[in-house]
């Protein structure tokens, strides 16, 4: 008997381990994906608010009239920062690039001095692009408005294509994850099948019968959701040591956001399959016990 009893113990013991850790899994794969949206999210943000619009300057203006475009470009809620670029700095930049100084050859500067302007993510849609060019155009002291427009619109497709991926993979996930903790909770409710049954025959509620089997699965979905932050934790830790700059992407307040969806996804998926499979049973009439 004591003999039976341990080895009850211990398979009960193996099966809710591998229970466990199989929702843990998936939580994790689930919890990359997170990370990995946020991670393009915050990519795309970086990318769009980098992407510098030349405000070119008229001639001979003076450092006051300078300073002042640059103090109503800086006032504007789409611009993001400035930085002034003059004649003599653009000379050197293309001097750099070149290899050659431009007026050895031309006998003048080519260049205009310029304000260089980086918009913040939300403006930086060529519709509204199209706006901020007119307002800043209208700008006394700017003989015009430079930026690269071909390469806007690539970046925008590119981000958007990225974000529908992401967030198909993510609705996907969602739906597996639900699939293999459901699959996981039957699997151990299964075993417990005429129990239900001997409860409901001595009158016990529905709710009632229930109720063990969500507390259960509460601490379940708990401790695999903490299964699966530690190997995020770990992952990520891998992640910022081969990839510099990681932690300025991500930020402590996105990371506990994810840890807190996969935390919270663990408990709810796992009591709503805990729910379903119950209810299973708890409509199943004797005779069918035996041969499901």
């Amino acid at each position: 008997m004591a003999s039976n009893k341990k080895k009850n113990t211990i398979s009960f013991f193996n099966s809710h381990l591998i229970s466990v850790v199989s929702i843990s899994l998936v939580l994790f794969l689930l919890g990359l994906i997170l990370i990995m949206g946020f991670l393009g999210n915050e990519l795309s943000h970086y990318v769009k608010e980098n992407i510098s619009v030349s405000v070119i300057l008229t001639e001979n203006l003076s450092d006051a009239r300078i300073r002042k475009i640059r103090d109503n470009l800086e006032s504007r809620s789409y611009v993001k920062s400035t930085e002034y670029i003059s004649k003599e700095q653009a000379s050197l930049e293309m001097q750099r690039e070149l290899g050659e100084d431009p007026e050895t050859f031309l006998g003048f500067n080519p260049f205009h001095a310029s304000i260089e302007v980086k918009l913040k993510s939300e403006y930086t849609h060529p519709d509204s692009l199209s706006v901020v060019e007119k307002r800043i155009s209208s700008e006394a002291g700017v003989s015009e408005v430079q930026y690269r427009k071909d390469m806007i619109q690539v970046v925008n497709q590119n981000i958007r294509r990225i974000g529908a991926v992401l967030f198909m993979l993510f609705i996907v996930l969602i739906m597996i994850t639900f699939v293999l903790i459901n699959n996981t909770v039957r699997l151990l409710i299964y075993s417990k099948r005429f129990l239900i049954y001997t409860m409901r025959l001595v009158g016990a509620t529905p709710a009632f019968i229930r109720r063990p089997f969500v507390k259960y699965n509460i601490v379940s979905g708990f401790i695999a959701g903490l299964i699966a932050i530690i190997m995020l934790l770990g992952s990520l830790y891998y992640l910022k040591r081969e990839f510099i700059g990681v932690d300025e992407i991500l930020s402590r307040d996105t990371l506990l956001l994810v840890y807190g969806i996969v935390l919270v996804a663990g408990i709810f998926l796992s009591v709503l399959a805990a729910h379903f499979a119950v209810n299973k049973y708890l409509r199943m009439a004797r005779g069918k016990l035996y041969y499901v």
